[in-house]
């Protein structure tokens, strides 16, 4: 039972460490998006 409960934690603590990595590459992703499109309205 406690080797169940390590994993599912253990488990849990990699899917929440993707996440982040995800949702932060996101963030750059838009980030960049938005630099282009104010770079063209000020042309």
């Amino acid at each position: 039972m406690k080797k169940l409960i390590a994993l599912t934690l253990l488990a849990a603590s990699f899917l929440t460490l993707a996440g982040c990595n995800t949702v932060q590459g996101f963030g750059k992703d838009v980030q960049k998006v938005g630099e282009k499109v104010q770079d063209a309205g000020q042309k």
